[in-house]
């Protein structure tokens, strides 16, 4: 029977840990199991996160196998090879599946019954992998696709502007990667269409704005993992926005990692666009406007995942 306050993370690096942290602060979870390769890792988080319950909800933060899963409302899969200085989230597709045949089968061989969130990159073609190895419905898989870029975007934005990033209303859509478009047609702030709030700030010179802007929205995984090796701090607020969405069954919109089925016209690939998100995971796909110059972008974003997941032995 589905436990709605249990969930599964699989996958303990840096990913993985921040995100049980993350979610343990979050008080969303009554129980989180947690499922690494290496066991004694699993069991080293385990123990370090519940040392600090005393001072969090009240939870049972444990390591486990995959029959701890079956049970879960969330099972969340962060497991994977890391991205490298110089590589590009594509490049890690090939090793990535491989570890995704590991995992799956297993989670779903379990009668799983819960929404399968996939972390690990490149998140929408493994995404896609995940939805073809599970046999799971398409709206149960999903990915966390670009709710971090987005939020990128906001925080850039409200920097940039002045002004509550919350307030700030911007997507990031098409591939979590080099490939992925920022939809400024639609953007604003508190309603404020975002080229007047950018003058109303005293900022005029919009196109070479937005371009900056995009760019170091794209590239700032690529910044960060110059500096320190890795980026997990961001990805773990992304996941636990989404996994509160399941949980509360809040049918928040957010740029998730879907399976698209004639959207866009598009069909038998995973992007990430803006959707509806509830306790049963994927609610509704929607179809933003987009002008023409988006449009052509998030085709040529498709055409580059396509040819990807046509690589994929699945």
């Amino acid at each position: 029977m589905l436990n709605p306050r249990k969930a599964a993370i699989i996958g303990c690096g840096f990913v993985g840990s921040s995100i049980a942290f993350t979610l343990m602060q979050r008080g969303l979870f009554s129980e989180l199991v947690l499922i690494d390769v290496n066991r004694q890792k699993a069991e080293g988080e385990a123990m370090d996160l519940s040392h600090g319950l005393p001072y969090a909800a009240s939870m049972n933060i444990y390591a486990g196998d995959y029959d701890d899963v079956a049970d879960c409302a969330l099972a969340i899969i962060t497991a994977g090879a890391n991205q490298k200085p110089g590589e590009t989230r594509l490049d890690l597709i090939g090793r990535n599946v491989e570890i995704l045949k590991g995992i799956v089968p297993e989670i779903s061989s379990r009668g799983f019954e819960g929404v399968m969130l996939i972390v690990s990159n490149p998140v929408d073609a493994l995404t896609y992998a995940a939805y073809r190895l599970s046999g799971l419905p398409a709206g149960r898989v999903i990915g966390s696709g670009t709710v971090l870029d987005t939020a990128r975007l906001k925080q850039r934005l409200g920097e940039h502007l002045q002004v509550d990033s919350r307030n700030v209303h911007a997507v990031i859509i098409g591939e979590h990667g080099d490939s992925e478009l920022a939809v400024w047609s639609s953007a604003n702030v508190s309603g404020i269409d975002l080229n007047h709030f950018c003058e109303l700030r005293g900022h005029y010179n919009h196109a070479s704005s937005m371009r900056r802007l995009y760019e170091d929205v794209r590239d700032s995984a690529y910044h960060i993992i110059e500096r320190k090796g890795a980026t997990y701090y961001g990805i773990a607020m992304a996941v636990a926005r989404i996994a509160e969405c399941i949980v509360k069954d809040e049918h928040s919109v957010l740029p998730v990692s879907v399976v698209l089925s004639g959207e866009y016209g598009l069909h038998d690939l995973c992007l990430s666009i803006p959707a509806v998100v509830g306790k049963n995971g994927l609610e509704k796909v929607l179809e933003i406007p987009l002008n023409q110059q988006e449009q052509v972008a998030l085709s040529a974003s498709a055409e580059q995942l396509s040819a990807a997941i046509a690589q994929l032995q699945l």
